[in-house]
């Protein structure tokens, strides 16, 4: 009988924020930029309020308590093969955050030069609906299906259950939700459609030597 073997995992690890106060100061400090620099800028965003990279310096303590815990999943999920036991490796993040309304959504992209990435979310915006008409789903892609399906758009690779695998997964955000996946992985944005704001935080991690690697 031959043999079934899956190839090439691509992790992502979904967690969550245990302090509601700590979701409180991320989303004060936020608005407080958001009225400082209300244009802020445009990059995979599609109307919504983009914020400048620097949250890690304008975000106080509760920005860096945050990058704490997105490093903390990222040492969970990585292994220097030099030194297994005690990684030569920190993190060197790089935050930032994103408001959207009703119409607002993220094109398809990636985070090049880093190696982790995480969005947190500190509103969801659905005001506690859970209608999924409201969109603003997190899309992951697969990252080897775009180019299989240019030769037969309706066939998929099975799964270890002989299911189709999936070529898109969809996450839909809730408060205090904490995703981390590889920067490499192409990831977008469902147009949202919520009567609230959707507030959230976005980290790159980028790998550094340490001083006594």
């Amino acid at each position: 009988m031959a043999e079934n073997r899956q190839l090439f995992a691509t992790p992502f690890v979904i967690d969550e924020l245990a302090s509601v106060e700590g979701i409180a100061a991320l989303r004060q400090a936020i608005a407080g930029e958001q009225a400082k620099d209300t244009l802020g800028v445009q990059i995979s965003n599609i109307n919504g309020w983009h914020s400048n990279t620097k949250m890690i310096e304008w975000g106080g303590e509760v920005a860096r308590a945050l990058a704490f815990k997105a490093m903390q999943m990222a040492d969970s999920q990585t292994l220097d093969i030099k030194s297994p036991s005690n990684s030569r490796f920190g993190w060197i993040p790089e935050m930032w955050a994103n408001v959207s309304r009703a119409g607002s959504a993220n094109q398809y992209h990636t985070h090049p030069g880093s190696y982790w990435s995480a969005v947190a979310y500190v509103d969801d915006g659905y005001e506690g609906s859970d209608d999924p008409s409201l969109g603003g789903e997190l899309q992951l892609l697969d990252p080897r299906m775009p180019m299989i399906r240019m030769t037969a758009p309706d066939l998929r690779l099975t799964g270890p259950d002989g299911s189709a695998q999936a070529d898109e997964v969809s996450i839909r955000p809730k408060t205090g939700m904490v995703v981390l996946f590889p920067s490499w992985l192409q990831h977008a944005v469902r147009p949202f459609r919520g009567a609230g704001s959707r507030v959230s935080v976005a980290i790159n991690l980028v790998p550094a030597l340490r001083n006594d690697g």
